[in-house]
């Protein structure tokens, strides 16, 4: 296999390093939301956000009043992206369906289907309002049913974001609370004396709101590892430099820590899209940010084959892979570890970000190799049952249960299979001893 970097970003070992001292400052951050419950919360918003309302859980007429903020414009956007998502999310909600079957004559299994009966959803906003992050999570979870729904975001500018609180109010939730970082994830995990706590927590953000989720999951339930944002395009000659590098560093702008990566099996573009990168920064009005992404987490991988740009691909598991190549369904068909897939040219993960349907908070840091972003079945429980309607399957899957717990040693476990034999078989079965087959 012949893979070679044009362009390295920081090395694993200096990523972890930034990790740790992520990791360091969250657990320090929730041991006090912990301890001191609203006193700490109004110090951590006042320290990072400068934001100290005299609630922070917005009332019904301050939601209105931003909603009418908002322009006429905004709103019929929000609305088109709004039906988008709901329209997807609904679709799949109508395929998880319900199971009852007989598996047995007189036995009876199934599963249902059953949301998860609180969720806190994030919506990033301290430095870009995240209005789609709203529909992303709090719609969904709607979709999902979910009965209470709890949506944080920051401030912005010093005030809540008007299309932001627009989108979660059009979305369902029934709380919503102007806080943003570790104290808004600490909030809603933990509780505080204002703010009941919830059973799961979903949404994207930085860094330190990753990790968070990540420190809370046990006591709560996480929509899956979403930390800064991702991007990669696997791209062929049949593509040009401009729109691989307007795809990376559409992508790098998100923050200062943005892995944007290029596979190609062409030399040629690769140089290209290196030229390209540095004329668009020269007047791309986020190219601090996007610059800082790029210097440090910017990749450019060639490969000799399409084996091995699929090869590289998989095993950096992006949370955004777009794919420009003379055979994007050859991808779609074999990439096993990504976020979401953009296909061709003419589509692009700002749309899948913002409008398209799909939902935007999707795996990063390799943890597409074991699942996938959130979507309205990560709201749902899938919880199974079973019931016994004859007295002979009783007796029958009994003689099996009976057997196979003192096969283990289980001999309390195989009483409880025993006294159905006794009772529904009218079978003789002692005490501590294992249920003989009716044929023997």
């Amino acid at each position: 296999m012949s893979v070679t970097y044009i362009k390295r970003g920081k090395t694993e070992n200096e990523r972890g390093q930034d990790d740790e001292q992520v990791r360091s400052v969250v657990e320090t951050t929730l041991a006090d939301i912990e301890n001191r419950g609203d006193a700490a919360v109004r110090e951590l918003s006042a320290k990072f956000d400068n934001y100290t309302p005299e609630n922070f859980r917005l009332s019904a007429s301050e939601i209105e009043a931003l909603i009418n903020r908002v322009s006429t414009q905004d709103m019929e956007d929000l609305k088109f992206a709004h039906q988008q998502v709901r329209n997807f999310a609904k679709a799949q909600r109508a395929s998880m369906t319900d199971v009852e079957v007989e598996t047995l004559p007189g036995v009876i299994l199934g599963h249902k289907n059953i949301p998860v009966q609180s969720v806190g959803c994030y919506v990033p906003g301290g430095k870009f309002p995240m209005v789609a992050s709203a529909h992303m999570s709090v719609l969904t979870a709607s979709v999902a049913g979910v009965p209470r729904i709890v949506a944080c975001t920051p401030p912005f500018n010093g005030e809540p974001n008007p299309a932001v609180i627009a989108a979660m109010h059009m979305g369902g939730a029934h709380e919503i609370y102007v806080l943003g970082g570790i104290q808004a994830i600490g909030s809603m995990a933990l509780g505080t004396e204002t703010m009941e706590p919830v059973h799961m927590l979903v949404g994207p953000g930085n860094a330190f709101v990753a990790e968070a989720k990540r420190q809370l999951f046990g006591r709560v339930g996480i929509d899956l590892f979403a930390g800064p944002t991702e991007t990669m395009v696997i791209a062929d000659n049949t593509v040009d430099a401009e729109l691989c590098a307007t795809d990376l560093l559409g992508q790098a702008e998100h923050g200062y820590n943005s892995p944007a990566v290029l596979i190609t099996n062409s030399q040629k573009l690769a140089q290209e899209t290196m030229a390209e990168i540095d004329r668009l920064l020269t007047i791309l009005p986020t190219a601090e940010t996007a610059r800082a992404s790029w210097d440090d987490y910017g990749e450019i991988i060639v490969c000799d084959s399409y084996e091995e740009m699929l090869d590289s691909a998989n095993d950096i598991a992006s949370e955004h892979v777009q794919v420009m190549t003379d055979r994007d369904d050859w991808f779609l068909e074999n990439m096993r570890s990504y976020g979401a897939l953009f296909l061709g040219a003419r589509t692009n993960v700002a749309n899948g970000d913002k409008v398209i349907g799909t939902n935007h908070t999707l795996p990063t840091k390799k943890a597409g190799r074991y699942t996938g972003g959130l979507w309205v079945g990560k709201f749902l429980k899938t919880h199974s049952y079973q019931k016994i309607l004859t007295d002979e399957a009783a007796a029958s899957i009994g003689e099996y249960g009976s057997r196979l717990c003192m096969l283990e040693g289980f001999v309390g476990h195989a009483e409880q299979c025993n006294i159905r034999v006794r009772r529904y078989g009218g079978r003789n079965v002692p005490y501590g001893a294992a249920a003989s087959s009716r044929s023997s």
